[in-house]
């Protein structure tokens, strides 16, 4: 990310605090954008029972993932920051390991999402509690993220094969 034009307009953060703060939020667009590709491929590419189910629970994923990877990139450019949202820096970012190509069984499919789903969550609430020392606006940003992404977690959990 980088800065945008200091102004009048801008919230009252210090440059350093600005460009930390910028950072998490940029590792947690990153992340979000990565989930909701890795969700549409999972979309396309599963099979299996329960087949329709999964299906179309990846697809109100994908959209949450969205949404919250909108609010997170609206937050940056509030504080100054331009989010980078775009393929490329998606692809160099992502801590997020990349799934198989191809079809997957829809179980094979939910573990891996759960694992990538859980490493995403844990990252993103260690940046939650980084953002209480530099700016309690972005964290509020990062504690609803991760409110919905633990939902979501515990929700593909219980959905696991025994």
């Amino acid at each position: 990310m980088t800065t945008t034009q200091s102004e009048a307009h801008l919230p009252a953060l210090e440059d350093h605090h600005r460009s930390e703060t910028g950072r998490e939020l940029q590792a947690t667009l990153v992340e979000l954008v990565d989930l909701s590709l890795i969700g549409k491929q999972l979309h396309w590419n599963i099979a299996g029972r329960p087949f329709k189910p999964l299906h179309e629970h990846l697809d109100e994923l994908i959209d949450s993932w969205r949404e919250l990877s909108d609010t997170v990139a609206e937050r940056a450019v509030a504080i100054g920051v331009a989010p980078d949202g775009r393929a490329a820096t998606v692809e160099a970012e992502s801590g997020i390991d990349p799934i198989p190509a191809g079809g997957l069984d829809t179980d094979t499919a939910l573990r891996e999402l759960v694992a990538r789903l859980a490493d995403v969550s844990e990252r993103i609430r260690g940046r939650m509690d980084r953002l209480g020392e530099l700016d309690l606006a972005s964290q509020d940003v990062l504690v609803e993220v991760v409110r919905e992404l633990e939902k979501q977690l515990w929700m593909l959990r219980v959905s696991l094969p025994a």
